[in-house]
């Protein structure tokens, strides 16, 4: 995944539906606020720091260490250490559905704010230094 050096302001501009477009413009601050860095687009993706990861089958590169994508069916919030790591803080949440790496959210009003930074502050914090071996659906490191 590489940065695309495309302006985050340029990218929500042409976000839709409107809905999306606003939870995205609320996010932004909250992930540059828990993970004091800027927001850069990677791909379609609004990336907050970056890190390099290494598995054992040799594939390695780069991504955002936190980040979220403003999709028409839901605002996805990716959790780079798996949702399973997150548990008690998802039962917090509100209305949200999850894969293995990512959170889903159709209305951001209707989630706990405090409690999203929460996750996203610990997911953003377990990345550490290093390269990360560890994929989010071979479940989170102890």
């Amino acid at each position: 995944m590489e940065k695309t050096g495309q302006p985050v302001e340029e990218h929500l501009a042409g976000v839709t539906p409107r809905k999306r477009k606003a939870d995205a413009e609320r996010l932004v601050p909250l992930f540059a606020r828990v993970t004091g860095q800027p927001a850069e687009m990677w791909g379609t993706i609004v990336g907050f720091g970056q890190y390099h990861y290494r598995y054992a089958s040799g594939h390695e590169g780069d991504a955002p260490a936190a980040g979220f994508a403003a999709r028409k069916a839901a605002t996805t919030i990716y959790v780079y250490d798996g949702v399973d790591a997150h548990q008690e803080q998802l039962a917090r949440l509100g209305p949200h559905t999850t894969g293995v790496g990512c959170i889903y959210v159709k209305d951001l009003d209707a989630v706990d704010l405090d409690v999203l930074a929460d996750i996203v502050a610990a997911s953003y914090a377990k990345l550490g230094d290093g390269p990360w071996t560890d994929r989010a659906r071979d479940g989170a490191p102890g």
